[in-house]
């Protein structure tokens, strides 16, 4: 096999296995058939997230539960709750969420005007927290060149946000614990300035950032504090309440003004919903489009999306009604201890540092001339784990999430590690492949050159498999 059928096979590795359609069959195909050829492919898939050799992304981990979800989203997953005439469970389903995501994150604080939305992930919330932004300082400060200010970590989803909405991203850097450096942020807010962004944790680091400090810049300079919790905001409460002690950066702090929180993440929901809360009723409705003369009829929609699926935010709801408390906290528990034991092992490598002081997300760097830490990275692939690559500083991050708990999940990572750190020095020099693209960065040709590749790559996701005789 050449070079080349390696590459189309990283892209289309089914392309010799399965059918593949460029148009409707005449004949429909056999659903036993369908069927089996899927769970052929979904079980191969599953096989390195189910052994729990990889870093976020799978958050559960429990086939049952999964299958137990599916199965409230197979009563619901027609019904378009766009229509809540003929579905007003969704209704209920969809209050409910959003009640006890603000119970869990001390929105009683904020009084009873604390409110939210469902979106579809992460991103839509960020994005739709910062068209809100925007809305309100045009309306309320006459802001037209509208900026956002947050830190190099955020995620970057607000930069996507700001392509698409017409705003100034101003990235600060960050303090010596990597976290949000506050008197650079506050030397960036300016009158133009809808908002700040705070992460608990940020995605590449897993980091908290000092909300209490964005918190008293927002309030003197009467401009909105987003907290990303999309990653841990499911997952720091209980810790709090186990007993560890997490920085403040919910509702208890007055400056901030909305929240997102990701519930196929840590509230173990399927993938495709998220929580955006806000602080009062009325920063909500700036996100609403009303529309009463179209000829289609009266028009109403919370944000971005029209047509939802029932299914999701009722399997949504049932994650976490039959998760409980209780659950959510035994996991919490267990998170941290596998934690535990990749930090003490990342701490005790002597060519390795550790980022920040971590919880249940550890990033780590080298602090050795001669060590790649793409090169571990590479050597940690080929034994079976799938890291997330980091730049800027060059470095990998493990975040822990309930199948990495499973015994003796979190020793093997670390004698692997160790195996990776010795023979990333021994081949020392030798190109990592895991690192290859970042070389190019740091410069507008480079850029440029990246941007080309990336592009290339997005092209080939929503194409067929070629041929296996055109290659």
């Amino acid at each position: 096999m050449s070079d080349q059928d390696d590459f189309v096979d990283g892209f289309w590795p089914y392309r010799g296995q399965t059918a593949n359609y460029r148009s409707i069959p005449d004949i429909p195909a056999d659903r036993a058939t369908v069927l089996a050829e899927l769970q052929r492919i979904a079980m191969q898939e599953d096989a390195i997230g189910d052994a729990g050799k990889v870093s976020g992304s799978l958050y559960s981990g429990d086939h049952d539960h999964y299958r137990y979800l599916a199965e409230i989203f197979g009563l619901f997953g027609h019904a378009n709750v766009l229509q809540r005439d003929m579905y007003p469970s969704a209704t209920k389903f969809e209050g409910e969420i959003i009640a006890m995501t603000l119970d869990m994150l001390h929105g009683e604080v904020a009084g009873t005007g604390a409110c939210g939305v469902l979106t579809s992930g992460g991103s839509e919330s960020l994005v739709t927290a910062m068209f809100t932004y925007r809305e309100q300082a045009r309306e309320q400060r006459g802001v037209t060149r509208p900026n956002l200010v947050m830190p190099v970590t955020a995620h970057v989803a607000l930069d996507k946000g700001g392509h698409w909405l017409g705003v100034e991203i101003r990235h600060a850097p960050l303090d010596s614990e990597y976290r949000a450096d506050v008197s650079a942020v506050a030397d960036l807010v300016d009158d133009q300035t809808i908002a700040i962004v705070g992460s608990a944790g940020n995605y590449p680091h897993g980091l908290v950032d000092p909300i209490e400090g964005l918190s008293e810049i927002a309030q003197q300079r009467n401009v909105g504090l987003h907290v990303d919790g999309c990653l841990g905001g499911f997952l720091l409460p209980w810790f709090e309440e186990l007993g560890h002690d997490i920085p403040l950066w919910d509702f208890r702090v007055p400056g901030v003004t909305s929240i997102s929180a990701d519930t196929h993440k840590y509230a173990y929901a399927l993938k495709g919903t998220s929580t955006l809360l806000y602080r009062d009723r009325d920063l909500r409705r700036r996100q609403y489009f009303t529309y009463p003369d179209w000829p289609g009829g009266l028009y109403l929609s919370p944000g971005l999306s029209g047509s939802r699926s029932g299914g999701l935010i009722a399997a949504t709801w049932a994650a976490m009604v039959t998760t409980g408390r209780q659950q959510y906290l035994q996991s919490a528990q267990e998170i941290l201890a596998a934690a535990e034991i990749i930090r003490a092992g990342v701490a005790g490598i002597e060519e390795l540092t550790m980022i920040g002081d971590p919880t249940f997300l550890i990033a780590f760097e080298s602090n050795h001339s001669a060590l790649d830490i793409y090169l571990v990275n590479d050597h940690l692939k080929e034994a079976g784990w799938r890291l997330n690559s980091l730049q800027l500083p060059p470095a990998l991050h493990f975040c822990v999430t309930r199948p990495n708990t499973q015994p003796g999940v979190a020793e093997t990572f670390v004698a692997d590690l160790r195996d990776a750190v010795r023979w990333a020095l021994m081949n020392s020099g030798t190109p990592a492949q895991s690192g290859a693209m970042y070389g190019f960065g740091g410069s507008p040709q480079g850029n440029q050159t990246l941007n080309q590749l990336m592009g290339g790559v997005l092209d080939a996701m929503h194409e067929v498999a070629p041929p296996v005789q055109d290659i």
